[in-house]
């Protein structure tokens, strides 16, 4: 998929987005391409899938929310005022930056921290940020566990399996965890409300393919972790 292919579903999903959103996102290809050649974060087959396989699987977490939580999509998704941002939002095992760059174009009025622990994959995505002018976008060089302060939301795209991020984030977020996965997670899901002792009803997944008829996105799942 190229440019104008994201271009014309992005527009059907988003009929509001700004063209300054759209310039942004048609400058991703370009960026990436540029700084793959120097530290590689995407797979030299992948990065012709740019906009299929990563951008529009990162902006299924905003389709989430403004499935779910239409006021907290519209307030972010508003050019920022003087204010502070209407919502903190961590991105955990950023890579080379999704889903949080995608994220920060669709949402200029929340704050994003990337995070990986990986030097070379924070310069990409810090890199990519700043040629953007994403002021809403910090990138740190941190594992999970020390990184400090709260955040609303935490998300994160096919990291690790819900057992082990489940301590990662502990205490790190006010109102809940969107993760970006693949595959049968019924076990995984079950396993880890019975070790961390989460709340019935407090988890949801929602199949991407239902959004996306691409057969990339079959099997693929926002699964959302209330607080």
């Amino acid at each position: 998929m190229d440019f104008n292919g994201f271009e014309k579903i992005i527009k059907e999903k988003f009929p509001d987005i700004s063209g300054a959103k759209t310039e942004r996102f048609r400058a991703l290809d370009s960026l990436y391409r540029e700084w793959n050649a120097k530290i590689n974060v995407i797979s030299r087959k992948d990065i012709d899938s740019l906009y299929l396989h990563h951008v529009l699987h990162s902006l299924a977490a905003a389709e989430y929310i403004r499935a779910n939580s239409p006021e907290v999509f519209k307030a972010m998704s508003e050019e920022p005022g003087s204010g502070n941002a209407v919502c903190s939002i961590l991105d955990l095992g950023t890579g080379g930056g999704f889903p949080g760059i995608p994220l920060a174009i669709m949402f200029p009025s929340a704050s994003f921290t990337l995070c990986d622990s990986i030097g070379k994959k924070i310069t990409v995505a810090s890199g990519v940020a700043s040629a953007l002018g994403l002021d809403n976008v910090v990138a740190v060089n941190s594992r999970a566990e020390s990184l400090p302060g709260q955040f609303d939301y935490i998300v994160s795209r096919a990291v690790a399996s819900l057992d082990r991020f489940m301590p990662w984030v502990k205490g790190k977020y006010r109102k809940g965890i969107i993760c970006l996965k693949g595959g049968d997670v019924a076990e995984e899901i079950a396993a880890a409300m019975g070790k961390f002792h989460l709340k019935p009803g407090s988890v949801h997944t929602w199949p991407v393919s239902s959004w996306l008829g691409d057969p990339y996105f079959e099997g693929k799942l926002v699964i959302f972790i209330g607080a």
